[in-house]
């Protein structure tokens, strides 16, 4: 009788190899579906200035229109998720190109502000359920010690994607109206759509958990290990803790609850909205603020994008950083870094290389900070309910984004002083980064998960 091959855990299949081509290249898919993700959030709020000159509209008419963008992604992070760990985190994800890409692309003929806010709305749905996915996709194909690093190059896409947009829109605006820059970014992701079909694979993990399609998952690791038998092979994975043998039944939701994820579901959901109420405040506010200094338009706009500079070096030095140590206190120091030197902002606005200096390393902690955050929470949840864990914690920020966002406003009204007022929005970078510690301090606790095994 022939002997039966080991059980083959795909989670240690995966750790133990070498980054193969085939993992660079759904990175690098993921990397440009993000990217696309980033230039059309960032796209509304460059041709804002020619929305409200054509239609002659007030500067608080255009709230709204920032408003429903981000209300749509909050609400598509939080319901998208779940959709992705019952039917697949490659099939959620490929809709939701194409719906983001649709709706961006017919938003550009818009004839009244309530119909651009409508469609805005539903071109942050789509774009709120392709960034979680696009993270989970990419973290269960990465080896555990590259995760880190794999994941946040990849989320670098987004400062990269939002820089791309306003360089596009300057161009473009001029030439072709702002129309055009929404055409772009409609455009792009559906062009996008068919190389994603044929290249993109489900998550081996998803598969395995689930029992479905277990020849697609040795077609799979066969392309990430080409000479490695796999002829009759047997899959395993860890369960998710505590016991059950099978994942567990009901809403992929509940499952963020359970004893063993709910102290950890609950810090990272506050992390996350702290990250991105500083995020959103800084990008929607920084400009104006820096206006009141007496410094042009034109360098005003230079000094704000040193912060998605920032970010984008901060994503891969932290990264790196994060598969070196623990990266719960890489992150947690980063954080406390970020308090440092946003509230040092207010108090070198007098000289511009100095206050860009400064608002770089503010992006640089920050900004890459939470590009950490979402590998970590790629991370933290097992694979029966990651996509929702991610997209939840990236839901809980976006609500974050529009207190931020809304904040900024507030604050100015308050009369406050510009090193005050910086001073007090250090505030919630410090409260991140105790929770990221915390969070830290817990996961050291915890054991890992048994394996279970499930037939090819």
């Amino acid at each position: 009788m022939p002997a039966v091959p080991p059980p083959i855990d795909v989670a240690s299949f995966i750790d133990q190899r070498k980054v193969s081509p085939y993992q660079i290249m759904i990175v690098v898919l993921c990397f440009l579906i993000v990217a696309i993700d980033g230039f059309d959030t960032a796209a509304i709020g460059f041709i804002a200035p020619a929305i409200r000159a054509q239609w002659q509209l007030a500067p608080a008419q255009l709230a709204p229109v920032f408003g429903a963008g981000l209300f749509g992604l909050m609400v598509g992070a939080l319901t998208i998720g779940p959709f992705a760990d019952r039917f697949g985190r490659r099939t959620v994800l490929l809709l939701s190109v194409f719906f983001f890409g649709l709706m961006s692309l017919v938003s550009a003929w818009s004839t009244s502000l309530d119909m651009l806010i409508v469609l805005r709305f539903l071109t942050g749905l789509g774009l709120g359920g392709a960034m979680p996915n696009a993270i989970t996709l990419t973290a269960e194909y990465c080896p555990e010690k590259r995760r880190s690093l794999l994941v946040m190059t990849m989320f670098c896409g987004f400062t990269v994607g939002s820089a791309l947009g306003g360089l596009a829109s300057a161009g473009l605006v001029e030439a072709y109206g702002w129309h055009s820059v929404l055409v772009v970014g409609g455009v792009l992701p559906l062009l996008l759509l068919p190389v994603l079909w044929v290249l993109l694979p489900e998550s081996a993990r998803y598969l395995v958990t689930t029992g479905k399609r277990l020849d697609e998952v040795t077609r799979t690791l066969r392309r990430i290990s080409p000479h490695t038998d796999l002829q009759g092979a047997i899959y395993k994975l860890p369960p998710p803790p505590p016991p059950p043998p099978r994942p567990p039944a009901g809403s992929p939701v509940s499952h963020l609850f359970r004893p063993d994820l709910l102290r950890g579901t609950l810090l990272m959901w506050l992390a996350f909205f702290m990250s991105m109420l500083i995020i959103y405040l800084l990008s929607s506010w920084l400009p104006t603020l820096l206006k009141t200094t007496g410094v042009s338009l034109k360098t005003a706009a230079l000094i704000t994008m040193m912060f998605q500079v920032g970010g984008t070096l901060g994503a891969i030095v932290l990264g790196w950083l994060m598969d070196r140590a623990n990266p719960h206190y890489v992150l947690a120091a980063a954080y406390g870094l970020a308090a440092l030197f946003i509230a040092a902002i207010g108090s070198v606005t007098a000289t511009p290389w100095l206050v860009g200096t400064v608002v770089f390393l503010a992006g640089f902690c920050v900004s890459g900070g939470q590009v950490g955050a979402n590998a970590l929470s790629a991370g933290f949840y097992p694979t029966d309910c990651r996509a929702t864990g991610v997209s939840w914690a990236n839901g809980i920020g976006r609500i974050g984004s529009v207190v931020g966002s809304m904040g900024g406003g507030a604050m100015l009204a308050m009369g406050l002083t510009l090193p005050s007022l910086f001073a007090v929005v250090g505030i919630p970078a410090i409260v991140a980064g105790l929770t990221l510690a915390m969070l830290g301090v817990h996961r050291a606790r915890t054991q890992p998960p048994a394996a279970h095994a499930v037939r090819a």
